[in-house]
């Protein structure tokens, strides 16, 4: 395992070895890491590189920030797999096992029991308020979500007019695609970065070898036709094919999860996004509140299995490689294409999550998000709890909440 934990410092720099770390202490801190990350990405990518390479020195800046790109690279939660690389890096594959699966377990069990709460049959007034509004702030967090990814998206536009005009209509069909497409988004994602390789290596000549057209067959799979295995479909379909980071789960799950499968209603899934936001560790854990609604605890825990185990394939077995995805140009060129996609899927996704609210004063409440977010350009999880806070006022005066 000496091997695996010396593969390779990425971007072709000179191999470290780093000091071989214990398991115990691997699972203390990044169990620790997964208590205290409110916040999504940017507080997860701080600790732990407060962890590795300002407190401890386990791992070099320079190594770190090339983890951060390699990683930002592959589908699914980013700052989930940079958790499980840096884990990888210190100690292996066991290292690896370890360090994701103690950052994750913390804000699964909470968002589980807190959707017991928030799922039960009969929950009280309170809590019935505080659901409602913060579900009505969702769809302006989706907003704020997509904002923040465009600058570093547009910059990657190079090549002229025609490069920032492709990356334009990218976005476009994003949000025409999770309006409209329901589950079938994810043709439109891998469409996009299709696209852009086909562009690229036409304008660069012939190459040979394989294209990036491996998540094609992923994406036009046939789901199962219901219970358990549809769950265990629409999960791992968000960790294997999102991209972008974890608000994507949103258009991707949507209309799986309220009108194909029926396992929950518009304003519970507004409740479930909610939920990933205010607790600790990967957004991508929405998908617990999606399983729990359709099959108790064991749902919710076979949906976060699926939707994680892409996570630790992907890092597990590409990590030694992760200097030549890091280099590949159509790899580069796919996820130039299906980012603007995201993009577009993720602020689309504001439209069928607005309408979705049924009480006048939930337009109000999503109203005050929406300018708390960004016009003051405040935290997202203050948004939330504000929300709820107006939400559960909401209740105690008599409005419906319901």
């Amino acid at each position: 395992m000496a091997d695996e934990a010396t593969a390779g410092a990425i971007g072709g720099e000179q191999e470290i070895t780093p000091p071989r770390v214990g398991l115990g202490t691997i699972a203390r801190e990044w169990g620790r890491i997964g208590c205290i990350g409110f916040g999504g990405p940017p507080t997860h990518i701080a600790l732990l590189r407060q962890l590795c390479v300002q407190r401890r020195r386990w791992i070099e800046a320079s190594e770190f920030e090339h983890g951060i790109a390699a990683c930002n690279l592959l589908p699914g939660p980013a700052s989930t797999q940079l958790a499980i690389w840096t884990a990888w890096r210190l100690r292996g594959r066991l290292g690896a096992v370890v360090g994701g699966v103690c950052f994750i377990v913390p804000g699964l069990v909470l968002i589980l029991a807190l959707a017991a709460l928030f799922l039960a049959g009969d929950p009280p007034l309170w809590v019935r308020g505080a659901a409602a509004g913060a579900g009505a702030a969702v769809a302006a967090v989706a907003v704020q979500a997509a904002v923040g990814l465009v600058p570093a998206s547009w910059k990657r536009a190079v090549g002229g007019r025609a490069s920032r005009a492709r990356w334009i209509t990218y976005v476009v069909a994003g949000g025409a695609a999770a309006v409209l497409a329901g589950p079938w988004l994810v043709l439109v994602l891998v469409a996009a970065g299709l696209v852009e390789v086909a562009v690229k290596a036409g304008s660069a000549g012939p190459r040979s070898g394989r294209t990036a057209g491996w998540p094609v067959p992923l994406a036009v799979a046939v789901p199962a036709a219901g219970g358990l295995g549809a769950l265990a479909w629409v999960a791992f379909k968000v960790g294997a094919l999102s991209y972008g980071g974890g608000f994507v789960i949103i258009p991707l799950m949507q209309a799986d999860a309220v009108d194909t499968y029926h396992w929950m209603t518009d304003g519970q899934f507004l409740n479930a996004v909610a939920l990933g936001q205010i607790t600790p560790g990967p957004v991508v854990q929405t998908v617990a509140v999606v399983g729990y609604a359709a099959a108790g605890i064991g749902g919710g825990l076979l949906a976060a299995f699926a939707a994680f185990a892409p996570s630790f394939a992907l890092v597990i077995a590409g990590a030694p490689r992760f200097d030549r995805l890091r280099s590949d140009p159509r790899v580069q060129s796919f996820f130039n294409g299906a980012g603007p996609a995201v993009i577009g899927a993720i602020a689309g996704s504001a439209i069928p999550l607005a309408l979705a609210l049924r009480h006048g004063w939930q337009y109000a409440v999503l109203g005050l998000a929406a300018l708390w977010l960004l016009a003051a350009r405040r935290g997202v999880v203050s948004a939330l709890l504000g929300a709820g806070a107006l939400g559960v006022a909401a209740g105690l005066v008599g409005w419906s909440v319901g």
